[in-house]
């Protein structure tokens, strides 16, 4: 169903928590009547970009997720038929649940040209595969970058068990960018990680502003401790982020930070033991059967994988 998209590498676990490619066939083949009918003639982009997500260099972290108005066409032409046999669209598939174009990256088929624009402006992702930018930055009406103020945080202990940031790196600055008016993507190569939810590996990394003004600022070539959160596996750089020139004393200062939040952490734990978290899982097919998702690193494979259906695929 998804050999002929334009793009030839993919991410496992994908979307939908499928931590192999069988798996991930398995659970799409429900849906291949529905693309046959073509009910909708984005159905089978929009299915193949949840279930074999394009996987490319820029976004090593996270893989780029089909958008929200994508999602929607999709449902509204099919699910007027799913609903003549008693069937709704899966909540799993919820289109709420995806990003809107010009608040995040996500991808569509309006998205993707195979020839480079005489004048238009392109990102290069793969060699074969140009993903049009959003407006240039002198198109942003609303950015009024002028009027950036950007406040101070405080470097302190308090600051720090306050807000209990979840990554911090020493890294640095190599480029700074605007993708869209209410995006910043500063590029930072990653020296150490020093704490993190997930693996930040030692390379080149986009940190994500959601908003037209940079703050903290970041220059080229600064050598940084940045501390800051993770937001579905994207790392942010926010206004209540911090950010230091590297010294060797902060990895010390730090140490002594984190021993006090984990000490925090524990306490309140021992105060209120049932106050861990419970999550959802399970994969979105019509007829309800829920998978357990593997918890397994993220891998990248090749497009044969797509292509091949073992007879004896092992769920995960």
């Amino acid at each position: 169903m998804c050999k002929n998209m334009p793009w030839n590498m993919t991410r496992m676990p994908n979307h939908l928590h499928h931590s192999t490619q069988e798996n991930a066939i398995l659970a799409i083949e429900q849906y291949e009547e529905l693309v046959n009918i073509n009910c909708s003639p984005v159905l089978g982009f929009f299915l193949c970009a949840m279930y074999s997500p394009i996987c490319t260099l820029e976004f090593l972290h996270d893989p780029i997720k089909p958008c929200k108005s994508l999602c929607q066409r999709a449902r509204d032409g099919c699910e007027p038929l799913m609903k003549r046999y008693n069937h709704v669209w899966p909540e799993s598939l919820a289109c709420d649940d995806l990003p809107v174009y010009d608040r995040g990256v996500c991808i569509s088929p309006e998205a993707i040209v195979t020839d480079l624009p005489e004048d238009g402006k392109v990102s290069n992702f793969t060699d074969e595969l140009m993903v049009q930018e959003g407006p240039h930055e002198s198109d942003c009406k609303s950015a009024h970058l002028d009027r950036c103020r950007c406040k101070k945080t405080k470097h302190s202990l308090t600051t720090y068990l306050a807000r209990n940031y979840n990554y911090v790196i020493h890294a640095k600055v190599k480029s700074v960018s605007r993708s869209n008016c209410n995006e910043i993507i500063t590029v930072v190569d990653v020296k150490e990680t020093l704490k993190s939810s997930t693996t930040i590996p030692r390379t080149q990394v986009p940190l994500f502003t959601n908003s037209s003004c940079q703050c903290p600022q970041l220059f080229p070539n600064q050598d940084v401790l940045i501390m800051c959160y993770e937001w579905r596996s994207r790392l942010m750089l926010l206004e209540s982020c911090l950010v230091e020139k590297w010294k060797e004393q902060l990895y010390k200062r730090f140490k002594r930070w984190e021993q006090r939040l984990q000490e925090q952490l524990r306490t309140t734990h021992m105060r209120n033991p049932n106050s861990g978290r419970s999550s959802r899982s399970g994969m979105p097919k019509v007829n309800t059967k829920n998978n357990t998702p593997s918890s397994g690193n993220p891998k990248k494979t090749n497009r044969s994988g797509l292509d091949q259906k073992d007879k004896n695929p092992k769920r995960g």
